[in-house]
């Protein structure tokens, strides 16, 4: 049996970088970067490969996005090691009988993560508490909005989130009133559909993905939950 106490620490990890990966990947998204382009250059950055010339530009010119790539960059390293290390001396502890136990439960354990991984509802949880987490962050929101748009001293372009329970969902933009409040719709981003300069009339749904300019103060009120 000693080699589950090698075993059962190496599916834990993987578990866990694979949760750190998808929240690194909604870091980026919040600074500007498209969904699909942030979840690869998360998981790039945190195996080691796929960069490109110009994405790692991308990356290295951000601030807050440089930051984010060499914590997953030294997390990759350290936790790929770590893996394989215990993985590995499961399999050296284990003899006979045990050894095969610990090939069945590594291929069960696998097989759980991927589940938990492609399951919608934990991911949608799990992201929307990272979400939550980072918007709080006073070190992200300066980033995230000055690498959008600063046109003005406590003006600025942001993009939001529409969460599920957002008193904005199912309105129409002259019902929200938003242009009362001072602020303007620029683009919706809906899943894969990109919406430019929306009409009045355009329903706002959840999870759409606002771009809007404005002042910073009364975009903070509007979109963050409290």
């Amino acid at each position: 049996m000693s080699g589950l106490y090698f075993l059962l620490p190496a599916l834990l990890a993987i578990f866990l970088l694979f949760l750190i990966v998808r929240a690194a990947a909604i870091a980026l998204m919040m600074t500007g970067m498209d969904e699909k382009r942030a979840r690869f250059q998360a998981l790039s950055a945190f195996s080691g490969t796929g960069f490109t010339t110009k994405e790692a530009e991308s990356i290295v010119n951000h601030p807050i996005r440089r930051k984010i790539v060499t914590w997953l960059m030294i997390l990759g390293n350290a936790g790929i090691v770590m893996i394989i290390v215990t993985a590995t001396s499961s399999f050296v502890a284990g003899e006979g009988h045990q050894l095969s136990l610990n090939v069945l439960i590594l291929l069960i354990g696998i097989y759980l993560i991927y589940k938990m991984a492609t399951h919608k509802e934990l991911i949608r949880r799990w992201e929307s508490f990272i979400e939550d987490k980072l918007l709080k962050s006073p070190t992200f929101e300066e980033g995230a909005t000055e690498d959008l748009l600063h046109l003005l001293e406590g003006n600025g372009l942001v993009r939001a989130i529409i969460k599920e329970n957002s008193p904005l969902v199912d309105n129409s933009l002259s019902e929200c009133k938003l242009s009362e409040k001072g602020l303007l719709v620029l683009g919706i981003e809906r899943g894969k559909k990109w919406i430019p300069t929306p009409k009045a009339t355009e329903t706002i749904q959840k999870s759409d993905k606002l771009v809007v300019y404005g002042s910073l103060d009364v975009l903070k009120a509007l979109f963050r939950e409290k």
